[in-house]
């Protein structure tokens, strides 16, 4: 795997993933520790002239009004990781400690830090190590991360306790045996550790990342559960929807359009009735709203993953050093908070077509799709578990960016909870992948009962990986299993994900290559399709 250059300007989510779940190796770009220089440079100069600074020649929070004397700056450098490592509850993943420390050394990477060039250096040699500092769950208000990323200053110092080798050490002796020596911390050293909010913008890249895959299995599966309901495409139509173009919507039926393509459902006419249940006909609303939430919540992680949340931040053209409020991050819980909703919205819509689908006077299948018809339950339990499912992810969409909060008295009376916004999407992109495999489970043997001619090439691909690890349902059995191996196996898969897309951006390209004919003047009949 090709390493992850790290500048502070261009860290995407793929890089994300890359370090966080596959272990790629980080690389600090050649522009990034000349910039750290001039910035320490500044540093030194206003520690030197003794300038009143918040947080490097003052205290913290309610004490920025006390001026630290010069003999003390690096102890209370130190101090100030010590006295933040106050986090609890269960580790954080490896692979959200990853990304966190990953987020942390970009915002540092790009600029206004003036942090000691050697401690993004240490940072970096961790990540490639793999000397995981054990960070505990709760501790963050979205004020920066600081309670918790205090714990990886910790580390850094030779204290604390990393993960190293499958072993949980103290801090030290896990540098020590991956061949690394602990950071010593000067003025300000120790406050740009526990700063910023890369927690959360670790942990929403890879939320990003996954509820974007999400929305593609989303389109997959309800391509599915069309061709067995025999739904009606005409609400996805480009002229229907031209005339109400709510946010996402014609991208949502463009991608719906493009996996059924192939098949019979590409012509209304071979669908079963003219109007369907909301759950099939709205489709494209609702996870066009999707994609508008991701929309909203890209454009505001984007400038949290590779920009400066320190405060203060260092200014070297001017030599200036000035208060900051960028490490509050009220859009961006916002945006986390709109993501957890629509998400909610897009498993609604799954779990009442799945019901659809065991509904044989709506569906026209036989009753809870058995082919022993009322005798047998079929899947009508699923409908219980996909209810479950439902209901969780609704309770955990619950906005937190508005909870009432507080911080240092009089000073720090504003937060706003992003950490915890991100960390809770992860749970809600589990149970809507677990969700989405039970509608999948049944929406294939819903085809299997209606045996279209043909079947569009996202449904027949999907179909297909369904069928290799699930046989169709004969008698009862259960079928949690088998909704495990779907969501594991089918939905989890790359190979499956990728394949998927590629049906997307194939049909994409013949449209575009049948839109060009026709501009030039060409019959669009001319052109090839597979």
């Amino acid at each position: 795997m090709t390493g992850v250059v790290v500048d502070g300007r261009t860290l995407s989510y793929d890089d994300v993933v890359a370090v966080a779940h596959h272990g790629a190796e980080v690389v600090l770009a050649d522009e990034v520790l000349p910039r750290l220089t001039r910035e320490r440079a500044v540093v030194d100069d206003v520690v030197d002239r003794q300038v009143p600074t918040y947080g490097l020649t003052t205290g913290l929070g309610t004490r920025s009004s006390y001026a630290l004397p010069r003999d003390e700056l690096e102890e209370f450098s130190v101090r100030t990781v010590r006295g933040r490592a106050n986090a609890v509850g269960d580790p954080l993943p490896v692979p959200l400690v990853r990304a966190a420390l990953l987020a942390r050394v970009n915002g540092i990477a790009g600029g206004g830090s003036g942090v000691r060039p050697e401690i993004p250096t240490l940072l970096v040699a961790m990540l490639n190590a793999r000397v995981h500092p054990v960070i505990p769950e709760v501790g963050s208000i979205g004020a920066s991360d600081l309670c918790q990323m205090a714990h990886v200053g910790l580390v850094v110092l030779g204290e604390g306790r990393a993960e190293f080798a499958g072993q949980v050490l103290d801090g030290g002796t896990a540098l020590r045996q991956a061949g690394l020596n602990p950071a010593g911390l000067g003025p300000k050293d120790g406050h740009v550790l526990c700063s910023a909010s890369p927690l959360a913008a670790g942990q929403g890249a890879l939320a990003l990342h996954e509820a974007a895959a999400l929305l593609t299995l989303a389109h997959a599966v309800t391509a599915l559960t069309y061709e067995g309901f025999r739904a009606n495409t005409s609400p996805l139509d480009a002229q229907v929807l031209g005339l109400r173009p709510a946010p996402g919507q014609s991208r949502a039926a463009g991608e719906l359009l493009a996996l059924l393509e192939g098949g019979q459902l590409s012509d209304p006419r071979h669908a079963r009735r003219v109007q369907d249940p909301i759950s099939l006909r709205c489709a494209a609303q609702v996870h066009g709203a999707l994609h508008a939430a991701l929309d909203f919540a890209d454009a505001s992680l984007r400038p949290e993953l590779n920009g400066c949340g320190d405060n203060p931040v260092v200014l070297p053209d001017t030599g200036e050093i000035l208060s900051s409020g960028n490490f509050h991050t009220p859009a961006l819980a916002l945006a986390f908070d709109t993501l957890a909703l629509a998400l909610t919205q897009t498993a609604s819509l799954s779990a009442e077509r799945m019901r659809r689908l065991l509904d044989p006077a709506v569906s026209g299948l036989p009753a809870n799709l058995s082919p022993y018809g009322p005798e047998r339950s079929g899947f009508a339990p699923l409908a219980k578990t996909a209810q479950a499912l439902v209901a969780e992810i609704r309770m955990l969409s619950v906005p937190v960016c508005t909870d009432p909060r507080h911080g240092a008295d009089a000073v720090e009376d504003d937060s706003t909870n992003a950490a915890l916004g991100a960390r809770r999407l992860a749970t809600i992109l589990v149970r809507l992948r677990q969700l989405l495999a039970v509608e999948a489970v049944v929406a294939a043997q819903a085809v299997d009962l209606a045996a279209p001619s043909t079947l569009g090439r996202g449904p027949r691909l999907l179909h297909r990986a369904i069928r290799e690890i699930v046989p169709r349902l004969d008698d009862d059995r259960p079928c949690g299993v088998d909704v495990e191996e779907v969501h594991r196996d089918v939905l989890g898969s790359d190979d499956v994900r990728s394949a998927l897309r590629t049906v997307v951006q194939q049909s994409a390209a013949r449209r575009a290559l049948s839109s060009g004919l026709r501009d030039v003047g060409v019959p669009p009949e001319s052109c090839t399709h597979d």
